[in-house]
Protein backbone atom coordinates (compact mmCIF):
# COMPACT_ATOMS: atom_id res chain seq x y z
CA UNK A 1 0.00 0.00 0.00
CA UNK A 2 1.64 3.17 -1.27
CA UNK A 3 2.51 5.69 1.80
CA UNK A 4 0.75 8.33 0.06
CA UNK A 5 -2.75 6.66 -0.29
CA UNK A 6 -3.42 7.02 2.90
CA UNK A 7 -1.48 9.43 4.98
CA UNK A 8 -1.40 13.17 4.59
CA UNK A 9 1.13 14.83 6.21
CA UNK A 10 1.12 17.21 8.58
CA UNK A 11 3.50 20.19 7.76
CA UNK A 12 5.51 22.62 9.97
CA UNK A 13 8.13 24.93 9.48
CA UNK A 14 10.81 26.80 11.83
CA UNK A 15 13.73 28.44 11.82
CA UNK A 16 16.67 27.52 12.95
CA UNK A 17 19.45 29.58 13.13
CA UNK A 18 22.90 28.71 12.83
CA UNK A 19 26.28 31.01 13.00
CA UNK A 20 26.12 31.24 9.18
CA UNK A 21 23.11 30.73 7.70
CA UNK A 22 19.39 29.68 8.60
CA UNK A 23 17.81 26.51 7.61
CA UNK A 24 14.42 25.84 7.01
CA UNK A 25 13.16 22.78 9.43
CA UNK A 26 10.36 20.66 8.83
CA UNK A 27 8.10 18.37 11.19
CA UNK A 28 6.09 15.67 10.14
CA UNK A 29 3.32 15.00 12.06
CA UNK A 30 0.75 12.04 11.64
CA UNK A 31 -3.23 12.01 12.79
CA UNK A 32 -4.69 9.16 11.86
CA UNK A 33 -7.55 7.11 13.99
CA UNK A 34 -8.27 4.41 10.94
CA UNK A 35 -6.20 1.37 10.31
CA UNK A 36 -3.03 1.00 8.63
CA UNK A 37 0.37 -0.59 7.73
CA UNK A 38 3.03 0.29 10.61
CA UNK A 39 5.55 -0.59 8.64
CA UNK A 40 4.50 2.11 5.68
CA UNK A 41 4.75 5.18 8.46
CA UNK A 42 8.22 6.63 8.75
CA UNK A 43 9.73 9.95 9.60
CA UNK A 44 7.30 11.23 11.66
CA UNK A 45 8.07 13.39 14.45
CA UNK A 46 4.14 13.00 15.92
CA UNK A 47 2.05 10.04 15.53
CA UNK A 48 -1.44 10.25 17.08
CA UNK A 49 -3.50 6.91 16.82
CA UNK A 50 -6.76 4.94 18.04
CA UNK A 51 -4.52 2.30 20.17
CA UNK A 52 -7.09 -0.23 19.62
CA UNK A 53 -5.87 -0.91 15.78
CA UNK A 54 -2.25 -1.70 16.66
CA UNK A 55 -0.16 -4.35 18.72
CA UNK A 56 2.80 -3.95 20.99
CA UNK A 57 4.40 -4.90 17.87
CA UNK A 58 3.26 -2.46 15.72
CA UNK A 59 3.97 0.17 18.18
CA UNK A 60 7.79 -0.67 18.06
CA UNK A 61 7.83 -0.19 14.79
CA UNK A 62 6.31 2.88 14.35
CA UNK A 63 8.54 4.22 17.58
CA UNK A 64 11.81 2.69 15.57
CA UNK A 65 10.41 4.53 12.13
CA UNK A 66 9.45 7.96 13.95
CA UNK A 67 9.36 10.39 16.63
CA UNK A 68 6.68 10.42 19.20
CA UNK A 69 3.89 7.64 19.28
CA UNK A 70 0.80 8.98 21.13
CA UNK A 71 -2.78 6.96 21.91
CA UNK A 72 -5.91 8.80 21.93
CA UNK A 73 -7.91 8.93 24.95
CA UNK A 74 -11.00 11.19 25.24
CA UNK A 75 -10.91 12.80 29.43
CA UNK A 76 -14.42 14.40 28.68
CA UNK A 77 -16.63 12.01 27.06
CA UNK A 78 -16.35 8.59 25.72
CA UNK A 79 -18.13 7.09 22.34
CA UNK A 80 -20.55 4.10 21.89
CA UNK A 81 -18.37 2.46 20.19
CA UNK A 82 -15.32 3.10 22.36
CA UNK A 83 -13.56 -0.71 23.94
CA UNK A 84 -14.33 0.64 27.53
CA UNK A 85 -17.91 2.01 27.23
CA UNK A 86 -19.16 -1.15 28.48
CA UNK A 87 -17.26 -0.75 31.63
CA UNK A 88 -17.69 3.19 31.84
CA UNK A 89 -20.83 3.95 30.32
CA UNK A 90 -22.80 3.46 33.97
CA UNK A 91 -20.85 6.74 35.33
CA UNK A 92 -21.89 9.08 32.51
CA UNK A 93 -23.85 11.91 32.32
CA UNK A 94 -25.60 13.97 29.29
CA UNK A 95 -25.28 12.79 25.82
CA UNK A 96 -23.42 14.84 22.70
CA UNK A 97 -25.60 14.40 20.35
CA UNK A 98 -22.82 15.76 17.13
CA UNK A 99 -20.41 12.91 18.06
CA UNK A 100 -22.90 10.36 19.47
CA UNK A 101 -20.74 9.98 22.86
CA UNK A 102 -21.47 10.53 26.88
CA UNK A 103 -20.42 12.91 29.57
CA UNK A 104 -17.50 11.56 31.61
CA UNK A 105 -18.09 11.95 35.54
CA UNK A 106 -13.93 12.08 35.92
CA UNK A 107 -14.92 13.07 39.53
CA UNK A 108 -15.95 9.53 40.24
CA UNK A 109 -13.08 7.50 41.49
CA UNK A 110 -14.25 4.49 39.05
CA UNK A 111 -13.99 6.42 36.30
CA UNK A 112 -11.19 7.68 36.94
CA UNK A 113 -9.27 4.36 37.46
CA UNK A 114 -10.64 3.07 34.04
CA UNK A 115 -9.08 6.05 32.80
CA UNK A 116 -5.90 5.20 34.36
CA UNK A 117 -6.11 1.49 33.16
CA UNK A 118 -5.88 2.77 29.55
CA UNK A 119 -3.29 4.69 29.84
CA UNK A 120 -1.71 1.89 31.83
CA UNK A 121 -2.28 -0.20 28.68
CA UNK A 122 -1.03 2.50 26.39
CA UNK A 123 2.00 3.34 28.29
CA UNK A 124 3.60 -0.01 30.16
CA UNK A 125 1.60 -2.57 28.04
CA UNK A 126 2.04 -1.28 24.34
CA UNK A 127 4.82 0.78 24.69
CA UNK A 128 3.08 4.44 23.55
CA UNK A 129 5.15 7.36 23.86
CA UNK A 130 1.81 9.24 25.93
CA UNK A 131 -1.38 10.14 25.46
CA UNK A 132 -3.13 12.37 23.42
CA UNK A 133 -5.90 14.02 25.50
CA UNK A 134 -9.22 14.86 24.09
CA UNK A 135 -12.43 16.44 24.77
CA UNK A 136 -10.38 18.78 27.95
CA UNK A 137 -12.28 22.44 26.82
CA UNK A 138 -15.40 20.02 28.13
CA UNK A 139 -13.78 21.44 31.32
CA UNK A 140 -13.92 24.79 30.28
CA UNK A 141 -16.63 27.63 30.87
CA UNK A 142 -17.66 27.24 27.68
CA UNK A 143 -17.80 23.22 28.41
CA UNK A 144 -20.42 20.99 29.58
CA UNK A 145 -18.40 19.43 32.69
CA UNK A 146 -16.68 23.15 34.20
CA UNK A 147 -17.68 22.29 37.66
CA UNK A 148 -15.73 19.16 37.27
CA UNK A 149 -12.41 20.98 36.02
CA UNK A 150 -10.58 20.43 39.58
CA UNK A 151 -11.65 16.95 39.32
CA UNK A 152 -9.76 16.91 35.87
CA UNK A 153 -6.46 18.70 37.16
CA UNK A 154 -6.70 16.08 40.35
CA UNK A 155 -6.36 13.22 37.46
CA UNK A 156 -3.87 14.61 35.28
CA UNK A 157 -1.53 14.92 38.48
CA UNK A 158 -2.06 11.49 39.25
CA UNK A 159 -1.44 10.46 35.63
CA UNK A 160 2.24 12.12 35.26
CA UNK A 161 3.08 11.01 39.01
CA UNK A 162 2.68 7.39 37.81
CA UNK A 163 3.93 8.01 33.84
CA UNK A 164 6.04 10.87 34.83
CA UNK A 165 8.34 10.06 31.30
CA UNK A 166 5.13 10.26 29.36
CA UNK A 167 4.56 12.48 26.59
CA UNK A 168 0.41 14.32 27.41
CA UNK A 169 -0.83 16.56 24.50
CA UNK A 170 -3.73 18.15 25.69
CA UNK A 171 -5.88 19.23 23.16
CA UNK A 172 -8.11 22.36 22.86
CA UNK A 173 -8.87 23.51 26.47
CA UNK A 174 -6.86 26.72 26.47
CA UNK A 175 -8.94 28.66 29.05
CA UNK A 176 -7.30 26.56 31.48
CA UNK A 177 -3.53 26.05 30.54
CA UNK A 178 -2.95 27.91 33.85
CA UNK A 179 -4.61 24.75 35.08
CA UNK A 180 -3.21 21.98 33.25
CA UNK A 181 -0.47 23.24 31.86
CA UNK A 182 2.42 21.60 34.64
CA UNK A 183 1.04 18.28 33.50
CA UNK A 184 1.24 18.40 29.70
CA UNK A 185 3.63 18.64 26.93
CA UNK A 186 2.27 19.98 24.26
CA UNK A 187 -1.03 21.56 22.88
CA UNK A 188 -3.05 21.32 19.94
CA UNK A 189 -5.99 23.13 18.94
CA UNK A 190 -8.74 22.04 16.29
CA UNK A 191 -10.25 24.63 13.57
CA UNK A 192 -8.39 27.96 14.11
CA UNK A 193 -8.35 28.88 10.32
CA UNK A 194 -11.03 26.42 9.45
CA UNK A 195 -14.75 26.38 10.82
CA UNK A 196 -16.79 22.91 9.87
CA UNK A 197 -20.39 23.62 10.10
CA UNK A 198 -21.99 20.19 11.63
CA UNK A 199 -25.64 21.26 10.76
CA UNK A 200 -24.96 21.61 6.89
CA UNK A 201 -21.76 18.68 7.25
CA UNK A 202 -19.73 21.75 5.46
CA UNK A 203 -16.26 22.30 5.28
CA UNK A 204 -15.21 26.06 5.08
CA UNK A 205 -13.22 29.08 6.48
CA UNK A 206 -13.42 30.57 9.65
CA UNK A 207 -13.83 34.13 9.30
CA UNK A 208 -10.98 36.49 9.43
CA UNK A 209 -11.71 38.22 12.42
CA UNK A 210 -12.27 35.42 14.60
CA UNK A 211 -9.42 33.72 13.09
CA UNK A 212 -7.43 36.47 14.06
CA UNK A 213 -8.69 36.54 17.74
CA UNK A 214 -8.22 32.65 18.39
CA UNK A 215 -4.41 33.28 17.12
CA UNK A 216 -3.69 35.73 19.30
CA UNK A 217 -5.00 33.42 21.77
CA UNK A 218 -2.73 30.72 21.23
CA UNK A 219 0.34 33.01 20.57
CA UNK A 220 -0.11 34.17 23.93
CA UNK A 221 -0.62 30.61 25.00
CA UNK A 222 2.38 30.07 22.97
CA UNK A 223 4.12 32.94 25.38
CA UNK A 224 2.93 31.71 28.70
CA UNK A 225 3.33 28.38 28.78
CA UNK A 226 6.34 27.89 26.09
CA UNK A 227 4.36 25.31 24.83
CA UNK A 228 4.88 23.33 21.08
CA UNK A 229 1.49 24.33 19.18
CA UNK A 230 -0.33 21.56 16.69
CA UNK A 231 -3.33 22.90 14.32
CA UNK A 232 -5.86 20.69 13.39
CA UNK A 233 -7.47 21.81 10.27
CA UNK A 234 -10.23 20.35 8.19
CA UNK A 235 -11.06 21.27 4.43
CA UNK A 236 -12.23 18.62 1.45
CA UNK A 237 -11.00 20.35 -1.44
CA UNK A 238 -7.47 21.54 -2.86
CA UNK A 239 -9.30 24.97 -2.84
CA UNK A 240 -9.89 24.99 0.67
CA UNK A 241 -6.91 23.00 1.21
CA UNK A 242 -4.42 26.10 -0.13
CA UNK A 243 -6.46 28.82 1.59
CA UNK A 244 -5.88 27.17 5.05
CA UNK A 245 -1.86 27.39 4.22
CA UNK A 246 -2.41 30.99 3.21
CA UNK A 247 -3.29 31.40 6.79
CA UNK A 248 -1.41 29.13 8.98
CA UNK A 249 1.79 28.40 6.82
CA UNK A 250 3.81 31.67 8.35
CA UNK A 251 3.26 30.59 11.96
CA UNK A 252 5.62 27.71 11.04
CA UNK A 253 3.49 25.73 13.52
CA UNK A 254 2.73 21.94 13.23
CA UNK A 255 -0.56 21.49 11.05
CA UNK A 256 -2.84 19.08 9.75
CA UNK A 257 -5.15 19.57 6.79
CA UNK A 258 -7.44 16.58 6.56
CA UNK A 259 -11.51 15.12 6.59
CA UNK A 260 -13.22 15.47 9.86
CA UNK A 261 -13.78 12.24 10.55
CA UNK A 262 -9.79 11.08 11.17
CA UNK A 263 -10.63 8.09 10.07
CA UNK A 264 -8.69 8.35 6.41
CA UNK A 265 -6.23 10.62 5.14
CA UNK A 266 -7.63 13.15 2.30
CA UNK A 267 -5.11 13.44 -0.64
CA UNK A 268 -5.90 17.08 -2.25
CA UNK A 269 -5.90 17.00 -6.18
Amino acid sequence: MPLINFLFIFLACSMAKSLNSQTLVRQKVLFNYGDFYPEDVAGYDYVILESAHFSSADIAVLKKNNGLVLAYVSLGEVNEGALHYDEIKQYTFGKNKLWDSHFLDIKNEETAAILLDIFELNIVEKNFDGMFLDNIDNYTIHGPTPVRKEALIEFLSKAKIKFPEAHFMQNAGVLILKDTSPYINSLAIESVATDYDFEKSKYKLRKLEQFSSILNELEQAHQDYDLPIILIEYADTKKLYNEVIDRIAYKCWPFFIGSIELQSITEFK
